[in-house]
């Protein structure tokens, strides 16, 4: 895996930077795109959910991770009831 690329987002008027791996850049940028959303539409809803709990590049990366397991889930369901 890359190191960390940093890029700037908006959260709701606000600049920050958000260092991420670019294959969590990608898996963002898709994960926005499938969702029909700005990326920094998304990286709001991310920041408002995470609370105090993980900075924001954490609470991105789960995200991302979560995403992933919910369709790979989506898609073994859907697997099974092909069979």
């Amino acid at each position: 895996m890359a190191r960390p690329v940093k890029h700037s987002l908006t959260l709701n008027g606000h600049r920050t930077s958000v260092s991420l791996e670019p294959e969590f850049w990608h898996a963002f940028r898709e994960m926005a795109r499938r969702r029909g959303v700005a990326i920094n539409a998304l990286a709001a809803e991310i920041d408002t959910e995470r609370g105090t709990r993980h900075g924001l590049a954490t609470a991105i990366r789960l995200a991302v991770l979560r995403d992933l397991q919910e369709r790979l889930a989506r898609a073994q369901l859907q697997s099974d009831e092909d069979r």
